[in-house]
């Protein structure tokens, strides 16, 4: 295995783990490109009920009735930035699986031990793990003293899998590849060292991550049936709303302006306009609520192939 990446028990010289720096890339996970502030307030005003009181708001300005048009668009931006501020919480919180490799790790280089930062670590890097350690890379173990390792992050595991350093089959299912330490576990017990053969978006990890980048966005049950319920509200809301109009006018003989207005004050009454910062809300702390509760600094840009071991 060792021959096989070009390194030794001594580890890799500095001047090696730069040049395979260099060809491999840090060891960083990709990161799918964000939206912009500007871009995710606006998305806020993307709803069916929205529109309706923007509308709302538009008719009363042209009809003269400056105050009643604020006040609608008041309660509509503070609904926006209410949306806005809780959907940067949810955020942040998903970037909490950056938690899952600490920033540094030991190595062997030039035949020292040393701790270096986990995105320096290449393919042939000799990593040493230690009770309570992220496992930085995916590794081969050659050593293993009573080492258990918590993989539940990978394989769901809810009991630490006791590694030794036996050859398996390279098609072994991943949950029983015992030779093996992936990126992003913790070391529970024991001690061992193994050598790197995968990096970045090429570890199991980083696989995962790049999988969940290019999967189709989809709508959730929740938010169709939410979208159904908000087109049929609308629906009722402005039938309800013309009809009321009809009868002021016609029936109670009132001007249509003044008419108009209370179909207004009757659509923004009857229309939640805090429903989407509602679902926003309670979206958000289910998110903060399943993700690690301390992101780490370290985060993980892709990296090229390297070599892959079982």
């Amino acid at each position: 295995m060792l021959a096989a990446l070009e390194s030794g028990s001594s580890g890799l010289s500095a001047g090696e783990a730069e040049a395979r720096k260099a060809l491999f890339g840090p060891n960083r996970l990709p990161v799918s490109a964000k939206q912009s502030a500007l871009w995710r307030f606006l998305l806020q005003f993307h709803n069916v009920l929205i529109y309706v009181l923007l509308g709302a708001a538009v008719l009363a300005t042209a009809i003269g009735h400056i105050t009643d048009a604020a006040v609608i668009l008041a309660v509509v931006i503070l609904n926006a930035i209410i949306g806005f501020v809780q959907e940067g919480r949810a955020e942040r919180a998903l970037e909490a699986i950056r938690s899952m490799i600490d920033p540094h790790a030991s190595v062997m280089r030039d035949g020292h031990r040393t701790v270096v930062p986990a995105e320096d670590i290449v393919p042939g890097d000799i990593v040493l793990l230690e009770p309570g350690d992220r496992v930085p890379a995916d590794l081969r173990l050659f050593r293993a003293r009573n080492l258990r390792i918590d993989e539940a992050a990978l394989t769901g595991e809810s009991l630490p899998v006791e590694k030794d350093m036996r050859p398996l089959p390279a098609d072994s299912p991943l949950g029983d590849r015992r030779s093996m330490a992936f990126s992003g576990t913790l070391v529970t017990t024991g001690g061992g060292s193994g050598v790197t053969v995968a990096t970045g978006a090429t570890s199991e990890l980083g696989r995962i991550s790049t999988l969940v980048g290019t999967v189709e966005t989809l709508t959730t049950p929740l938010l169709r049936q939410m979208s159904r319920f908000a087109r049929l509200l609308t629906a009722v809301i402005l039938a309800i709303c013309a009809a009321v109009f009809l009868y002021a006018v016609y029936v109670q003989g009132y001007e249509w302006p003044e008419a108009f207005m209370v179909v207004i004050g009757l659509a923004v009454s009857a229309i939640p306009e805090g429903l989407p910062a509602v679902m926003t809300i309670t979206l958000a702390i289910g998110v903060q609520r399943m993700a690690p509760a301390t992101p780490s600094s370290g985060g993980f840009p892709p990296s090229r192939p390297s070599v892959r071991c079982r």
